[in-house]
């Protein structure tokens, strides 16, 4: 009997855990459709255009050629597709350590900087307004000041190091301190939602079994931290990966387009008039970007339910 009406409890929880995710699949299906409607489209329209040879002020007259834009070379031997171009690999070489540096660095500072406002202390609520500054100034804005900042002639910080701005190599660098002093807030302010909705009850048990704040962190905090956590490093992480703007502004397009997969993008697509070149480079982000979301959702393998 035991047997029985376990398996009975187990077929209706089952029923009713079906019946949940149906309701939830109705309850999706107008924000799918909106979705399919206004990004659907035109990721189509680029995919087609990446397979054309055309321009951007005419783009009706595509010539259909194949992988033309991704790989091609000339009778000369001269290569001509995007696979094929150095400066194209030193943009994705050069994004993918602003992304890894970057969204790493702002991890490690913005869970120390969540836990210490998390902490009750007085002046705490001036603390958590004065930490978000950074965040709120406009990209262009603080890039722009940043550029004053590392110009060798009059900057504060390029009188003292020297022109970081002119050296590919050495801007990635200076730009990836822009932007962990502009979104550590972001990353801080993420992780301090998933710290408020641990319950303060786990912690003073762990207190009275005698467990250290060590302890208490990597049993209690990070585990239960997860699903912040990795909303929030998809979120830098799809942000670092088209990074444009800081980069643009800082380094002007033609450098950009060595340290920036999406300005090396716009260069061919606006500047160049190259719509088909430009689209391939477009599908290339977007294939990247769905790899590194589709590793953190599952290495991290988070329940959300």
């Amino acid at each position: 009997m035991t047997n029985t009406a376990a398996k009975t409890s187990g077929t209706s929880r089952r029923g009713v855990q079906a019946a949940r995710a149906q309701t939830a699949f109705l309850f999706l299906i107008p924000a799918l459709v909106a979705i399919a409607l206004v990004a659907g489209y035109p990721l189509y329209k680029t995919f087609f255009f990446s397979f054309t040879e055309s321009n951007i002020s005419d783009p009706s007259s595509a010539k259909w050629i194949g992988l033309g834009n991704y790989w091609f070379t000339t009778e000369d031997g001269v290569a001509l597709g995007l696979l094929q171009d150095p400066k194209w690999w030193a943009a994705v070489w050069n994004t993918l350590k602003f992304t890894v540096v970057s969204v790493g660095l702002e991890t490690v500072l913005g869970l120390i900087i969540a836990l210490v406002i998390n902490a009750k202390f007085k002046g705490r609520t001036f603390m958590r307004t004065a930490m978000l500054v950074p965040w709120a100034i406009p990209t262009v804005v603080s890039a722009q000041m940043w550029a004053f900042m590392y110009n060798d002639s009059f900057g504060l910080l390029g009188t003292q190091f020297g022109a970081v701005l002119a050296d590919t190599n050495s801007a990635v660098w200076a730009i990836v301190a822009v932007d962990v002093w502009k979104t550590t807030p972001f990353m801080a302010l993420m992780l301090m939602a998933g710290l408020s909705i641990i319950p303060n009850d786990l912690y003073e048990a762990a207190d009275v079994d005698g467990a250290s704040k060590w302890t208490q962190f990597w049993k209690i905090t990070l585990p239960l931290l997860k699903p912040a956590l990795m909303v929030a490093l998809v979120f830098r992480t799809l942000d670092a990966l088209r990074v444009f703007d800081v980069m643009y502004v800082m380094m002007g397009p033609n450098k950009a387009a060595e340290a920036s997969m999406t300005a090396y993008a716009r260069l061919n697509l606006i500047d160049n008039q190259l719509l088909g070149y430009g689209s391939a480079a477009s599908v290339f982000i977007f294939l990247l970007i769905m790899v590194f979301t589709v590793i953190y959702v599952t290495t991290l393998r988070v329940r959300f339910d």
